[in-house]
């Protein structure tokens, strides 16, 4: 009876877990250092009320033409379990290719991978930041911040790749050289993104659900969210979603939040002026927001060690949209049930 522990509840780790449903003999569990599910497809409530959310992360899922058998099937999936729906919201200055089809997520992009976990049948444990991974006895001794080491079989490793090379233990000198160099290679953008949440009953007069702005320098997106999502309520407030530009983000990635915050906001106000004053607000940092160059030579995956398995996949090794997690997690899949 194997044990298996995926790192990560983002898109790669949650459909990877249940694509190896029915093919492990033992279980599965899914660790994520969040206190939620999604990764960078996260959903997120107002502190006031649980009902008005807002998606901080992936805004709304985009299928390419070119996107045949297992991505389109993925997608038929969930649409059919009405996870998604098409985007049908106006949306200014989005740039649509001939062909694509674009669908948001009525209850949050984060119902995405949870629909994944949910059927990946996985023990799921949130709050645990993994720390170390040392070989003992032929399994892996996983360490966490908090609580005692496990041991795994196998381990699957789906964060951003800078957080694979953070590990301590004996991972360090089990990525060889050249392993080493190629997982370095991979680079990301950064960005800030704020939830604003209103009282229900507050009125935004804008024409749009969203729009990206192509002449601030802080500001590159903004979304009326549960516009965008097509929820809108007398019962439950409105949700506004800002995005900020890389550059910004990089600028003042390690910037004081409230300062950061605070800048956002004031150029906000210049791009909708007429926006009311929110009854909360949600600063996040996205220090890995999208994958700006892929693991060289690796699509998909990388195996770090055969016997016990240990092996990295994620976003890092295709590219940041809802067809690269997927690629990245049936490469993973496919991988792990050849070593079982």
């Amino acid at each position: 009876m194997a044990r298996v522990l995926v790192v990560g509840a983002g898109l790669t780790g949650a459909a990877c877990a249940a694509l190896l449903r029915g093919a492990v003999r033992g279980r599965i569990a899914v660790w994520d250092k969040a206190r939620g599910a999604g990764g960078r497809m996260s959903t997120t409530r107002s502190v006031r009320d649980a009902a008005c959310t807002a998606d901080l992360g992936a805004q709304y899922i985009t299928l390419e033409p070119e996107s045949a058998g297992p991505r389109r099937s993925f997608c038929e999936e969930l649409l059919s379990h009405g996870i998604l729906k098409p985007l049908t919201a106006p949306i200014e200055g989005m740039v649509v290719k001939e062909g694509s089809q674009n669908y948001m997520a009525p209850q949050g992009i984060s119902s995405v991978v949870k629909y994944y976990l949910q059927q990946s049948g996985a023990d799921i444990f949130y709050e645990q930041h993994v720390t170390h991974i040392c070989l003992r006895d032929g399994k892996w001794e996983v360490s966490r911040k908090t609580g005692p080491p496990e041991q795994f079989d196998i381990v699957i490793l789906t964060m951003p790749v800078p957080q694979v090379l953070q590990l301590q233990g004996d991972i360090v000198n089990i990525i060889n050289e050249s392993q080493k160099q190629q997982l370095e290679a991979a680079s990301y953008s950064s960005r800030y993104a704020l939830g604003l949440f209103y009282e229900a009953s507050t009125r935004i007069d804008v024409p749009w659900a969203a729009q990206y702005i192509t002449d601030n320098p802080c500001i590159r997106f903004v979304s009326i969210d549960n516009k965008k999502r097509n929820i809108e309520s007398p019962e439950i407030g409105p949700s506004v979603v800002i995005h900020t530009t890389v550059r910004f983000g990089s600028d003042h990635l390690d910037s004081d939040p409230a300062e950061v915050q605070q800048l956002i906001l004031s150029h906000l106000e210049r791009i909708v002026p007429s926006l009311p004053k929110p009854a909360s607000i949600k600063c996040q940092k996205w220090r890995y927001s999208q994958v700006t160059k892929a693991v060289p030579n690796f699509p998909g995956q990388m195996i770090l060690h055969t016997q016990p398995l240990l092996i990295c996949g994620g976003d890092g090794f295709t590219q940041s949209n809802f067809n690269g997690c997927i690629d990245s997690a049936l490469s993973l899949a496919e991988a792990v049930k050849s070593h079982l």
